[in-house]
């Protein structure tokens, strides 16, 4: 079996985790032995960290498959996948390591399962270099439940650099194909809201700042519209630890949602985050696209999977969105082109059009 096990550089182009949760999860559903080389070469520890071992454990706990070299700081693995199954699956990073990015690589494996699957995931459910847990609710659900699936996250506490001990549960039952999605109109901007939070030790006081911040950056660009941002003091019980952070969503006319956000951290000013997120959001919405930055890459895999044609109209394309067309077109036959939207010459506007491989449950 081992002999034809696909081979991955893991160190080129995004040359991080994201290569490893691509091709291993479609390795899970493909039913493929995949083996990843030089593992997150480009970072400056290079190997598995706890996330990305916790995120393959997972993937083999779900298929009954074989996972060789997974240990800490390892560069190489091979994943031998058996057959999908549902049922109640637990990853721990036991560190912050982010819960957002276990639930990339086991969404849509157990998709295809046999039966409903539950997934307990602990780690920082509001992490430095991954979406943060409220970007995953607020934005990442509604858009990606267009390709007709529906999940349901219960936040049972929430984790915070750099302890973690946040868990969150997902539940979802399986799906006989994707539908294929159009996200091209953008429509107008109709409302921003958000929430800025705080956690643990800190006076709430701080999310107040963020929120004002943010609500002061937005009024700059969008004068007559209400922004509604919160600020929140996460309840003790469901938050380990201390943190704070700021997520500000824009909802358009046809239900696009474009996202900023920003996390607190030791001697960085509430202003500051609050304008962090308030700019990140402005720039998803200069450039006329119907997904921000954060949810362009996290489409890709379920355009390759869908049945069809889907298509998603979007700025700047991202290193992490080319890393994932570049593995999802090497390991199923799915078919993506990028072109540059035509109706504002002065825009980075891009069209990313796939014909999805159409993957069919086979245990339904």
């Amino acid at each position: 079996m081992d002999r034809d096990a696909v081979e991955i550089d893991g160190g080129i182009m995004e040359g991080g985790g994201q290569i490893l949760r691509v091709s291993t999860a479609l390795g899970c559903l493909l039913g493929k032995p995949v083996r990843v080389r030089q593992i997150r070469a480009g970072r400056s520890q290079p190997g598995l960290r706890p996330q990305h071992l916790s995120g393959l454990e997972i993937l083999r706990d779900i298929c009954e498959g074989k996972l060789e070299g997974g240990e800490i700081g390892s560069t190489e693995i091979t994943f031998t996948p058996g057959k999908i199954k549902g049922g109640t699956h637990i990853a721990d990073t036991k560190t912050a390591g982010s819960v957002c990015l276990l639930m990339q690589v086991a969404m849509p494996c157990v998709l295809f399962s046999d039966s409903p699957s539950e997934l307990h995931l602990k780690g920082g459910t509001n992490a430095e270099m991954a979406p943060q847990i409220d970007y995953t609710v607020m934005v990442f659900k509604p858009i990606v439940e267009k390709f007709n699936f529906t999940f349901n996250c219960d936040i049972k506490k929430r984790g915070y650099y750099p302890q973690g001990g946040g868990e969150v549960v997902v539940r979802m039952s399986p799906v006989k194909e994707l539908s294929p999605i159009i996200l091209t109109e953008r429509g107008t901007v109709t409302k921003i809201y958000g929430r800025a939070f705080i956690a643990g030790a800190l006076p709430i006081k701080v999310a107040k700042d963020m929120a004002a911040a943010a609500v002061r950056c937005i009024r700059k660009e969008f004068r007559d519209l209400y922004v509604n941002i919160q600020p929140v003091r996460e309840p003790d019980d469901q938050a380990f630890g201390t943190g704070s952070g700021i997520i500000v969503v824009a909802e358009t006319s046809t239900g696009c949602l474009l996202a900023g956000s920003s996390l607190g951290k030791r001697g960085k000013n509430s202003d500051k985050v609050g304008i962090e997120a308030a700019e990140i959001l402005l720039r998803n919405l200069k450039h006329g696209g119907t997904v921000d930055e954060s949810l362009q890459d996290q489409l890709i895999i379920f355009m390759a999977l869908a049945k069809g044609v889907s298509r998603v109209k979007s700025g700047p394309i991202t290193l992490h969105t080319q890393t994932a067309i570049h593995f999802a077109q090497e390991l199923v036959r799915a078919k993506f082109t990028v072109k540059k939207a035509d109706e504002d010459p002065t825009k980075e506007t891009y069209i990313i059009e796939c014909q999805g491989m159409g993957m069919i449950n086979p245990n339904l």
